[in-house]
């Protein structure tokens, strides 16, 4: 897991974020456990509190689940659920002022198609 950062959000905010990242790639299986906030924790020299609050921040969405008495879980189709979410996310944040912007430039869908088709090919 990669180290929280500075970036001004909270830190619990982004322990959430890194166990959600994990899912997505696919280093936290579905139903494997999560790791413990004292785990979390130690690996990110934060108060296990805050630790706890962001493990925590997944139960309610369905991405984790607690066994009583064994720890937090990967819920079955959380990374689907993830990837749905990230997916509107990714068109709300990204594709929605794209098409914006190219409509003021007075470009039709063709053109901005053809423009992601030259742009992909370059990576």
């Amino acid at each position: 897991m990669v180290g929280v950062k500075d970036d001004g959000r909270p830190l619990f905010l982004q322990i959430a974020e890194q166990i959600e990242n994990a899912i997505v790639d696919g280093s936290l299986a579905e139903e494997a456990q999560a790791p413990s906030t004292n785990e979390l924790a130690a690996f990110h020299r934060i108060n296990p509190a805050t630790a706890a609050k962001g493990v925590n921040q997944l139960v309610p969405d369905g991405v984790l689940y607690k066994r009583r008495g064994i720890g937090m879980f990967v819920a079955s189709g959380a990374r689907t659920l993830l990837l749905e979410r990230r997916r509107e996310d990714f068109a709300r944040q990204y594709v929605a002022p794209l098409l914006a912007e190219a409509r003021k430039l007075g470009m039709d869908t063709e053109q901005i198609k053809k423009l992601i088709d030259v742009w992909g090919d370059q990576e």
